[in-house]
């Protein structure tokens, strides 16, 4: 298991276009990937509404958790598209 954190930068917090384009980035990987915010956590491959449902916002950390056969490749993935997104 890897796990990173990552400050949000995008001054709207976690929202449904960014949300949208970081789940589709993550879409090919076979790892299970958590986000962490707070006392709660959810799946992301579990759909846009577990993510939007953190309400995770500007300058809030986030931790993420990535376990399986692929998941240098997913942490990887999942930081870039942060780092793009949010």
């Amino acid at each position: 298991m890897e796990k990173f954190e990552y400050k949000i930068k995008d001054r709207d917090g976690v929202h449904a276009r960014p949300a949208g384009a970081i789940l589709q980035a993550i879409r090919g990987y076979k790892s299970d990937i958590t986000l962490i915010h707070k006392d709660r956590n959810v799946n992301l491959k579990g759909g846009i509404f577990g993510l939007l449902g953190l309400g995770i916002r500007f300058n809030e950390t986030v931790y993420v958790q990535v376990s399986g056969e692929d998941e240098a490749e997913a942490v990887k993935g999942v930081k870039d598209a942060f780092e793009k997104h949010l």
